[in-house]
């Protein structure tokens, strides 16, 4: 990478693929390295009115937003918090629209897409709990990725630099994610 250069790395991937885990391993393994996640904004607002925080509210209140200023609100509120970012990587965490995709790749972004099987993502969601309706049913799990805010995953995915299967080890993605770093460097 360039000195006083900005590389902008966007993940896309279902819930549950590891696009946490991609951004952690550039957190502790590289320099400079900033990441945020599209739906962090969405967090903060729901934040503000309830402690624990639902995936399906996420989406809802994603939809709402979508509908009422575009599809690329939640790229415009990351897009201001690099603004001021002048040197390093920029990982930019659950694309989950084409305006966001389009964002990324005219600011000279990479695009990484994250895949792993349905009830492998499942169980690594149940694992983590990270939102209050993680521990959903399988049924339930595949049901919310139907939402509106879920449904353009696949059709980004295709228009992504690269691709990482993860259904392995974490040090299989480790090794996989260093490749396609070094490769963008």
């Amino acid at each position: 990478m360039a000195k006083n250069k900005v590389l902008i790395i966007g993940l896309v991937g279902q819930t549950g693929s590891g696009k946490d885990t991609f951004s952690d391993y550039l957190l502790k393994n590289y320099k400079n390295v900033f990441s945020f996640r599209f739906s962090q904004t969405l967090s903060e607002v729901l934040g503000i009115f309830f402690s624990d925080i639902k995936k399906a509210d996420q989406q809802w209140l994603a939809s709402c937003l979508r509908e009422r200023f575009g599809n690329n609100i939640l790229g415009i509120a990351i897009k201001r918090k690099i603004e001021s970012i002048k040197k390093g990587i920029v990982v930019l965490n659950g694309i989950r629209d084409f305006e966001e995709l389009e964002m990324i790749k005219k600011m000279g972004g990479k695009i990484i897409h994250i895949e792993v099987d349905s009830k492998t993502r499942w169980q690594r969601v149940k694992k983590r709990g990270e939102k209050k309706d993680d521990n959903s049913s399988y049924k339930k799990f595949l049901e919310m990725e139907k939402a509106k805010s879920e449904i353009f995953i696949k059709k980004i995915a295709k228009q992504a630099d690269f691709k990482i299967e993860n259904n392995g080890s974490k040090r299989y993605f480790y090794q996989n994610i260093k490749k396609i770093i070094d490769k963008i460097i």
